[in-house]
């Protein structure tokens, strides 16, 4: 089954997070990953699912089995007539792109990075900017999921749909996803502008940017006076090839939306009512200021539409994002935790893919299905085969 003692540790993409798993396994099928599953479970060892190793928090850290999904990759199907497509769970977004428009299709939106798997990114709530935009969560209609048992069990709105809401945005911690059912939309093509603007206007007049374009985003870098927007809305008009790396853009969504960011660094987002976005932002932009000159990296902005997904940043209300970086050579921890009391005056939840350092009960107060989702994960995984030590002490 391709399993490989561990040499090693392991790491994630930034190099920050790290772990010596007792081994690391490759399955090459889903009947695979369900016989690993409950080969691990019997011998009493816990699993974790790795992906493109993108989160920033250790989700995927463990001293238990590592399932590298890598070899369940591509389309496995396309029904259009009800705009759902059938995706193995280790497939890069970048990978989709290309085969989704070979059936005249595509996602309903992305992020700004796809290098990250598919199951990955919708275990964390990943998702792009869109005031009318959800998360990517939330284009998931079905699953099918590896249970400790060694079962293959799909879900789906009507069979067994406590497990469809874990599959949706699980943080790994109820079952091996092998497959996820997406809605998705007809191709469409986006063009693309950036400009500069003077950031206290930017944040004056924020919701109407955002009202009036499909994508709206803005970068602002420590010390300067105006922001980096950036604006993106469909166009019926040709690519023009070959693309800009930014700035001025037309091309296909996924060939727009995506951007590439090979610096390594370390990352804190919350998410917000939309309303609190501005006054977060101003507070986050003084204590940086004032407080962590030497921070050198972009804050970001972005808006996320309100969903229905348990765990979802977005969860029951329209949302902004704030996110703060640092140098991986460089402490994250003081700013980290000096902007998380603030994003926390501002009933902030935090990305599930990057740090924080919030508590179960803090957490539970913020998610309306908070015990409704620990509950349904107990069910499906009793004995915590899927939970690790970062997860399992999220319980409150």
């Amino acid at each position: 089954m391709g399993a490989e003692p561990s040499m090693a540790e392991w790491s994630n993409w930034s190099g920050k997070q790290t772990a010596s798993p007792q081994a690391v396994v490759r399955p090459a099928s889903e009947e695979a990953v369900a016989a690993r599953v409950r080969s691990a479970a019997q011998a009493g060892s816990r699993v974790r699912c790795l992906g493109a190793g993108h989160s920033h928090s250790p989700l995927a850290a463990t001293e238990g089995v590592l399932l590298n999904l890598e070899a369940l990759a591509g389309v496995a199907s396309v029904d259009r007539e009800q705009r759902v497509a059938t995706i193995r769970a280790g497939t890069r977004i970048y990978q989709l792109g290309s085969a989704l428009r070979g059936h005249g299709l595509g996602l309903h939106n992305q992020g700004d990075i796809d290098r990250q798997a598919l199951a990955g990114a919708t275990a964390t709530g990943t998702h792009g900017t869109g005031r009318r935009l959800p998360c990517l969560s939330a284009s998931v209609v079905g699953a099918r999921v590896a249970l400790a048992d060694g079962s293959l069990v799909d879900c789906d709105p009507e069979r067994e749909p406590g497990l469809l809401a874990l599959a949706r945005l699980g943080l790994g911690a109820v079952g091996a996803i092998t497959r996820l059912d997406l809605s998705v939309r007809e191709a469409y093509r986006l063009r693309e502008r950036m400009w500069l603007e003077p950031l206290d206007a930017v944040l004056d007049r924020i919701d109407a940017l955002a009202a009036a374009h499909r994508h709206f985003e803005f970068f602002w870098y420590p010390g300067r006076s105006k922001a980096i927007c950036k604006a993106g809305d469909e166009t019926d008009a040709p690519p023009e090839y070959p693309l800009a790396d930014e700035g001025h853009r037309v091309g296909w969504s996924y060939e727009v939306l995506a951007n590439h960011r090979p610096e390594r660094h370390t990352e804190m987002e919350y998410a917000l009512p939309a309303g609190e976005g501005p006054a977060c932002f101003r507070e986050i932009r003084a204590l940086v200021e004032n407080r962590f000159p030497e921070v050198a990296w972009p804050l970001e902005y972005r808006s996320v539409a309100a969903d229905d997904v348990w765990l979802s940043m977005a969860q029951g209300r329209p949302t902004v994002t704030i996110s703060v970086h640092q140098d991986v050579a460089l402490d994250e921890a003081p700013v980290f935790r000096a902007c998380e009391e603030i994003f926390a005056r501002h009933a902030g939840r935090p990305h599930w893919g990057k740090l924080h350092y919030r508590s179960g009960k803090e957490l539970a107060a913020l998610y309306p299905r908070w015990d409704d989702w620990w509950r349904e994960r107990d069910r499906y995984d009793p004995d915590g085969v899927f939970l690790n030590d970062h997860v399992a002490s999220l319980r409150s």
